[in-house]
């Protein structure tokens, strides 16, 4: 029996209940494995939430995990019992002891990266390469703008572009957050609560504008961040915790781009999936780092997604076995 943390339907934090499964056997071209830390994201909230749809109910949300291969399948040649393992993306499942998963998503860890770094950092990681790396091409002496700065993808997100020569900008919620935004190397940090937050950061960039620009919070921000961007530069809308993204008339956009890439479509990608993983690894051993905000028993995955939800966490967020 394996202890799994399942969905009954759309709803608050309580529609998250414990019970005991079976984890049952492998399949062809299927792991099983034995989970010791997972992860916690904002897409897990949409899910329950009802924003998303998993594919049925109840269902078991989770969508990053590291932890050792107990069994595998037949077809499987890549993996044996005994490997550390990490994933991320599709299909659903994480917040289980135990898991069934397709060999595919699983990515072998090396000795230096341990299983909690990787069950916080390889989501929000390859959504860092994604930004930094696929959404613009990110250069020395370029303007970055990260919003929720202290937040487990913004901290990430700095840490790697300052590592890329960028100069970052980040904006936080409150002022308990600025100095964890400023510890993860942010030049600068602003309140997106004040009233001049945006004009604020076309002065840093120079009056000129960044030339990218992450949103993670949607609402009204999102209009106030078009402001910040720079002729030619680009805002990648990632979230929207504070409320959907307005419409924009393609007219008023002029020389400004505009993408909401998704993470969870460019992981089902096995080009990107591979290219993204190899090159987060890389930057972990090779001194990126990924602090742990908070940990959670993963019998509380409720409380976990409320903490998360609700702003009260800082850094990346995992449930422990």
């Amino acid at each position: 029996m394996t202890l799994i943390i399942e969905m009954t339907g759309p709803g608050g934090p309580d529609v998250l209940r414990a019970r005991d499964a079976v984890a049952g056997d492998p399949g062809p071209d299927e792991v099983r494995i034995r989970q010791t830390a997972i992860g916690v994201n904002f897409v897990d909230i949409y899910f329950r939430s009802g924003l998303y749809s998993p594919p049925s109910l109840p269902a078991v949300l989770g969508l990053e995990g590291a932890g050792i291969v107990d069994a595998i399948g037949n077809g499987v040649t890549n993996l044996k019992p005994g490997d550390r393992i990490a994933y991320a993306g599709m299909p659903l499942g994480g917040y289980a002891e135990v898991r069934l998963i397709p060999q595919s998503r699983l990515i072998k860890l090396p000795d230096t990266v341990s299983d909690r770094v990787a069950a916080s950092t390889l989501l929000r990681g390859l959504t860092a390469y994604m930004l930094l790396h696929e959404v613009r091409s990110v250069r020395p002496g370029e303007w970055v703008l990260v919003h929720a700065a202290a937040g487990g993808v913004g901290q990430l997100v700095t840490r790697w572009a300052k590592r890329l020569g960028a100069n970052v900008i980040g904006t936080v919620g409150s002022e308990g957050k600025i100095a964890v935004a400023k510890a993860a190397g942010a030049d600068e940090v602003l309140l997106h609560t004040s009233e001049n937050w945006a004009s604020d950061v076309r002065r840093i960039s120079g009056n000129k504008g960044v030339h990218l620009a992450i949103d993670g919070i949607g609402g009204p921000v999102f209009m106030e961040t078009l402001k910040t961007v720079r002729p030619f530069g680009i805002l990648g809308s990632i979230g929207q915790p504070a409320g959907a993204v307005p419409p924009v008339r393609l007219e008023d956009l002029g020389n400004i781009a505009v993408m909401r890439p998704s993470i969870i479509a460019a992981v089902n990608n096995p080009e990107f999936y591979q290219r993204g993983s190899k090159a987060l690894l890389a930057a972990l051993e090779h001194g990126l780092s990924s602090p742990i905000g908070v940990q959670y028993a993963l019998r509380d995955a409720a409380k976990a997604q409320a903490d998360l939800e609700a702003g009260k966490t800082t850094g990346s967020v995992i449930l422990t076995t």
